[in-house]
């Protein structure tokens, strides 16, 4: 079933029993990029989206950024009787 959102814009919307069915489809439109609603009860539920990686990692990027104290590893002077 489609209807119209209030933009006027398509958007898919299936019952529960409609997207169990047709799942693969459903995931293969929501990454291409459609908007689907699974609804229960003619309801909106949830939208399917596909997951964006917001920030990727970049390895080394805080090179230069962190400082340790040579002394860091040292037992504190407070817990000399507990050694």
């Amino acid at each position: 079933m489609v209807i119209y959102n209030d933009q006027h814009n398509a958007m898919a919307k299936y019952n529960i029993a409609e997207a169990k069915a047709r799942f693969s489809e459903l995931v293969e439109k929501a990454l291409a990029g459609d908007e689907v609603v699974v609804a229960r009860d003619n309801k909106p539920l949830l939208k399917l989206v596909p997951l964006t990686d917001a920030r990727t990692r970049k390895p080394g990027s805080a090179r230069g950024q962190v400082w340790m104290s040579p002394d860091f590893d040292d037992p504190l002077p407070d817990f000399d009787k507990y050694r």
